[in-house]
């Protein structure tokens, strides 16, 4: 299972009972937050996310619609006896805010706070099944986004000829890395009898608060999925500029550059209520387009 689920959808005010954004990446067996804002971990709940797995979470910049409710879910992590480690990738800054909130109330965390601060691009986490990478975004303030790649071995299985050799089980793996099988009596099976190439490993892009940047476009190119925040209408350009935002079009035609596969859009500005016509103008430009709607998963498939 390779999914995103939206919890948070919202610009910085929360309005007609959307949320400010945070996102759930489930990979395998693991759950990744990306942004933990306002209200998170009651959406957390809502959707039955089982917040127990979530390993990783990574926050985007400091304004606080994208990081204001971590506080509240440290703290109720450490209520609902939470022992597993916790690793947390934001800005340097954003280590001193959570530990003065817990020092202030004399909280005791009964689990390690593992932080890591980001202080340029590449690979932060490289676990056996994917690696998460980070890329900076142009906003007011320091901001970045998130690549998300699933490792894939570079062969699979051949079912069909496999059947014609007796190779233990056991030694699968090492085919699916290209090995030959050598048997006991020194035979040697090629690779390419037993196993074909592996299609690529699928992918997901978190755009933090950008302006229009065809830069980010080369960050997250190919990739399966791309969530993009399209803040405002494209009659709106102006107001976008200005305020480091990104409109319909303009988040569409990152897509459209990059070669994704699919796009989501997000952080909606509390001027629109309905979000319709969001997804009308993107369409426009980048036709596999999808609102960010709260509650929804996007499977990321082959």
């Amino acid at each position: 299972m390779f999914g995103v689920t939206i919890l948070g959808n919202n610009s910085a005010v929360p309005a007609y009972n959307r949320h400010p954004t945070a996102q759930i990446v489930t990979i395998h067996d693991q759950l990744l937050l990306f942004d933990c804002g306002e209200g998170t971990q009651m959406q957390i709940a809502k959707y039955k996310i089982r917040w127990g797995k979530i390993k990783y979470i990574f926050i985007s910049h400091l304004h606080g619609d994208h990081y204001f409710g971590l506080i509240g879910l440290i703290t109720s992590m450490c209520l609902l006896g939470r022992e597993d480690p916790l690793h947390i990738y934001g800005p340097a800054l954003l280590k001193d805010i959570i530990f003065l909130q817990l020092n202030a109330a004399a909280t005791t965390v009964p689990f390690e706070i593992i932080f890591t601060p980001l202080t340029s691009d590449g690979v932060v986490v490289d676990e056996k099944r994917f690696t998460v990478a980070c890329f900076a975004t142009k906003h007011r303030i320091e901001c970045r986004g998130f690549l998300v790649r699933e490792k894939r071995k570079p062969r699979k299985i051949n079912k069909d000829s496999i059947q014609n050799y007796h190779i233990p089980t056991a030694y699968y793996d090492r085919l699916k890395d290209g090995e030959d099988y050598v048997t006991k009596e020194g035979e040697v099976i090629k690779n390419e009898w037993v196993t074909i190439e592996n299609s690529p490993g699928r992918s997901y892009a978190f755009s933090g608060d950008t302006l229009y940047d065809p830069n980010v476009a080369e960050m997250v190119k190919g990739v399966s999925l791309l969530y993009h925040e399209s803040t405002y209408l494209k009659a709106m350009g102006d107001n976008a500029a200005k305020r480091f935002h990104s409109t319909t079009h303009q988040a569409a035609s990152i897509a459209l550059q990059a070669g994704v596969s699919k796009l989501i859009i997000g952080h909606f500005s509390s001027k629109y209520e309905l979000l319709d016509v969001f997804l009308q103008e993107a369409r426009e430009v980048f036709e596999n387009t999808y609102l960010a709607t709260e509650g929804a998963t996007h499977r990321i498939q082959f």
